[in-house]
């Protein structure tokens, strides 16, 4: 049986059909990827070179073992979730009212810029509830004023204690590494509930994860690996 030009012709087209198609698929896959490498190279741009910093410029860490995640706080049966920032104990003396700054780019998941202090009648009752354990609303009350930011790669900053949340963070703002977003503090403590300055201080922790339900940096640590492991992941000398 001959065959016929026009069964040429669809054979071609078809096998042209069939090349394009294979094309545009590899195409699709190289776009894919492409496009998967643009948005990992955006989250580390948005960490920013080195990792995470800390929060205060110029402080190192925490020189006393109290103040470093996995300490005990006895008064309500657990441990510190993060690093605290206070007196002389961190290579720059820590004031109220002195800047802080994000430890790493992301976007605000908290920005309580209404804040305002409990009652002492409140207070005393929240030291009385979490006597045997803190819950997770207990914990946010205990922080004082405070600001979240979410990371690439799903970690979380809280920066606590502040006195003030810089002009115009809100929630769903994006923050550069190192951009100012508020002042050390004393809220949620004794001492802001008097009014006064005294005791200021800044809790930093970084969670993998969602703070209070996941895990802490340094969590189960002991104070020396704690170190060890800070000084790799904020890149310290």
């Amino acid at each position: 049986m001959p065959i016929k030009p026009g069964w040429i012709v669809l054979a071609l087209v078809t096998l042209i059909a069939l090349w394009q198609s294979a094309q545009l698929s590899s195409a699709r896959r190289q776009i894919a990827g492409l496009q998967a490498e643009i948005v990992r190279l955006k989250q580390e741009l948005q960490k920013g070179p080195e990792g995470f910093m800390l929060p205060l410029p110029g402080a190192c860490l925490p020189k006393t073992d109290s103040n470093l995640p996995g300490a005990p706080r006895e008064y309500r049966k657990g441990t510190n979730p993060g690093f605290v920032f206070t007196g002389d104990d961190a290579c720059v003396p820590v004031r109220f009212g002195m800047g802080v700054v994000a430890a790493a780019g992301g976007e605000v998941i908290k920005a309580e810029t209404a804040y305002k202090e409990i009652t002492r009648a409140e207070y005393e009752a929240l030291i009385r509830a979490v006597a045997n354990g803190a819950s997770p609303e207990q914990m946010d009350k205990l922080r004082g004023r405070e600001v979240w930011i979410r990371h690439p790669g799903g970690f979380t900053t809280v920066y606590a204690h502040l006195s003030e949340i810089a002009p115009g963070l809100k929630l769903g703002s994006k923050v550069h590494k190192g951009q100012w977003i508020g002042r050390v503090g004393n809220s949620g403590t004794e001492a802001a509930l008097r009014g006064r300055s005294e005791g200021a201080r800044l809790l930093f922790e970084l969670w993998d994860g969602e703070p209070d339900k996941d895990r802490y940096f340094g969590q189960g640590l002991t104070p020396e690996m704690v170190r060890a492991k800070a000084k790799l992941e904020f890149s310290l000398p």
